[in-house]
């Protein structure tokens, strides 16, 4: 194992934002992650995990304890399961199932971070979501010291959580495994319109696992959800926001708000999510409270390319960034009576 001391974070995330840790451990095998994690809570030292850093807003005091980054690699590919290290990078880890002709995770091309953190956040992105194909996770259950091994339905997925989000002091990810589909090189049935559209295909439909991976790619790219070093729309957390699920009577009561702010006409997005319950857009919300593509004057602003991105221009702090947030949830509230809810973890800070 690596350690350092009074280690910087910010090159560690996607925003570069971020005080040093007082110590730095990076791990690169299953048993230094344990070890380090056992270290950590035998001592009583508060533990940062760290994967892909793209979930990560960290204060400007950085963190008092130790941070474990998890580098572990390994992608394995068995007839139709695949079984991939905490620490590889998750985008990476998508292009080796569409060069083996795997279909069920080829939508969630582009989306930075680790292997690990996807069951964490149950990751989904353009109608697909990783635990329709997650069959097994493996984690060290810091609770009862010992590795487990939670089946699909331990892991009790919903709408960007799941029960790893819930506890998350009590597992740390090692492995994930996936079931994932041979359709003679054919995507899984394509279910975002705006794919399909671009794709020229009706949804539902399959296509090429390369043109569905390329076009997400591409769609994400013009939306600055891909990582470019010298693109600061992509010095972000990707959607800052989720999508907020209201019930039915909420959605009524938001639908009032809609009209009287914007007319009679005007009808906001919403999606079936279970019995009573609607589904509404955060970057439809952001952008009809006034914080356009672009919207501020300081180091922190909203990203050009899409409004669900807030973006570190280059010399932010992340109170800078907080601050912004702050703004827009304020404004989204008062707009719609809406309280928006940050995606990224924060550490040492709150929103």
């Amino acid at each position: 194992m690596l350690e350092l001391h009074d280690a910087p974070l910010a090159p560690l995330t996607t925003f570069r934002l971020g005080g040093p840790a007082t110590r730095l451990i990076t791990a690169t095998t299953d048993a230094e992650v344990i070890s380090a994690v056992q270290e950590a809570d035998d001592s009583g030292v508060p533990l940062l995990l760290i994967g892909g850093g793209s979930n990560l807003i960290i204060g400007d005091k950085g963190f008092d304890g130790t941070a474990l980054r998890i580098a572990t690699t390994g992608i394995a590919l068995d007839g139709t399961r695949l079984e991939v290290a905490a620490g590889e990078v998750w985008t990476d880890a998508v292009a080796r199932t569409v060069e083996a002709g795997l279909a069920g995770i080829e939508c969630l091309s582009g989306i930075p971070g680790s292997a690990g953190a996807t069951p964490i956040q149950n990751v989904g992105a353009y109608g697909q979501e990783v635990s329709s194909t997650i069959s097994e996770v493996v984690a060290y259950d810091r609770r009862e010291r010992t590795t487990v091994t939670l089946t699909n339905d331990e892991c009790a997925f919903s709408y960007r959580a799941s029960r790893f989000k819930a506890d998350p002091e009590r597992y740390v990810v090692l492995r994930v495994r996936f079931g994932l589909e041979d359709a003679q090189g054919l995507s899984a049935p394509l279910r975002y319109a705006e794919t399909a559209r671009v794709l020229g295909v009706e949804a539902g439909d399959r296509v090429p696992l390369t043109a569905a991976r390329e076009t997400v790619l591409k769609l994400r790219a013009g939306k600055g959800m891909v990582l470019d070093p010298e693109d600061h729309d992509t010095w972000s957390a990707g959607s800052f926001f989720t999508n907020p699920i209201l019930t039915d009577e909420e959605f009524a009561a938001f639908h009032a708000r809609v009209k009287e702010r914007l007319g009679d006409q005007a009808q906001p997005p919403a999606f079936a999510a279970g019995p009573g319950r609607v589904k509404t857009s955060a970057a439809w919300l952001i952008d009809k409270a006034g914080f356009t593509k672009g919207y501020g004057t300081g180091p922190a602003r909203i990203s050009t390319k899409h409004t669900l991105a807030l973006t570190n221009r280059g010399e932010a702090t992340t109170e800078d960034l907080l601050a912004l947030a702050r703004e827009v949830v304020a404004g989204v509230r008062e707009a719609f009576g809406i309280t928006l809810v940050n995606e990224p973890v924060t550490v040492g800070v709150t929103l």
